[in-house]
């Protein structure tokens, strides 16, 4: 079971890591769909203009899921890391001050 890693679904850290490249890559189509939303709505039929809002609103949801699904791995992370004592409990102040 403690093979290599082969997927980017292998550990929370890496399927954390693919979603935040997916919203990235959302953001930018988002933007470019934003830019040609413009530009149709100047000169493009109507039928394109609704076509790229539709389109508009589905990478909004995305996008939303996208979020949703980050958080949840976040916590799941945090649990994790909970469970398993993996997190480092922060010195006390007055230890820091006394060295």
């Amino acid at each position: 079971m403690t093979g290599p890693l082969q997927t980017p679904f292998d550990t929370v850290e890496n399927a954390h890591q693919y979603v935040r490249l997916l919203a990235e890559a959302i953001a930018e189509a988002k933007r470019e769909i934003a830019a040609d939303l413009d530009t149709a709505a100047q000169s493009k039929p109507e039928r394109r203009v609704q076509a790229l809002q539709v389109v508009q609103f589905k990478l909004d949801k995305l996008e939303q899921h996208l979020k949703t699904s980050s958080r949840l791995l976040n916590d799941l992370r945090t649990l994790r890391r909970l469970l398993l004592d993996e997190r480092v409990e922060p010195s006390a102040p007055d230890e820091d001050s006394a060295a």
